[in-house]
């Protein structure tokens, strides 16, 4: 179950990002996802991950990798620095995904964020029948062992974009099926989607307007 849920939306990743693209994967794990782009897509790929021990994995794997904190900032990289800024399944971990977003959109032409979608019907159900945190694929720890700090939904998300004049060019959201793929859930995505899936145009967003923490 815990490399389903690692591997969650990689194909849409790889899909979205076209050939040769210069590309920055924010958390990048053990750095398969930089890796099949790099195969598939013959992509120039770059990975920050806070963990020694992935980044030592994305090494084993030929993938460039650096050690570092996000929620620090990503003042290393200048403006519009990269064709493509992946945040998967990592938004929901940081301490300030403002910031986060806001230094995405600064590096990034185009930027994909995905996260687990808290407003899935299950979780829902959960949380509304046992009246305790959910425990389920989507959110598998207990509450004291999470590394999720900031729950967040699809329509979070939309809405957040919508306020700060984010350009939102594209929304994928999904479930996983039993067999382990994903199935695309385009009615109500706030209720029947395990997962938000969003692809954001660069807003403009420049060293000399992002605020810092």
């Amino acid at each position: 179950m815990t490399n389903l849920i690692e591997n969650i939306g990689y194909d849409l990743i790889v899909n979205e990002i076209p050939d040769s693209a210069r590309v920055l994967d924010l958390g990048c794990g053990s750095g398969l996802l930089l890796q099949r782009l790099k195969n598939e897509k013959n992509v120039t790929g770059y990975g920050v991950e806070i963990s020694e021990q992935s980044v030592s994995q994305c090494l084993e794997r030929g993938v460039y990798c650096y050690q570092g904190d996000i929620d620090e900032g990503l003042s290393d990289y200048k403006d519009n620095s990269f064709d493509y800024v992946i945040l998967n399944q990592t938004l929901q971990s940081t301490k300030r995904p403002d910031f986060v977003i806001q230094e995405v959109l600064r590096i990034g032409l185009h930027s994909i964020i995905s996260f687990p979608n808290f407003a899935y019907y299950v979780t829902r159900l959960q949380l509304l029948c046992r009246g305790i945190m959910p425990k389920n694929r989507l959110l598998p720890y207990e509450w004291y062992e999470t590394p999720n700090i900031h729950l967040i939904t699809v329509k979070d998300f939309r809405m957040f974009c919508t306020q700060r004049k984010y350009p939102i060019k594209k929304e994928i959201h999904f479930s996983i099926s039993d067999s382990g793929g994903a199935v695309i859930r385009k009615f109500n995505p706030n209720i029947s989607a395990e997962y938000g899936f969003f692809v954001l145009n660069g807003a403009g967003i420049t060293s000399s307007n992002s605020v810092r923490p």
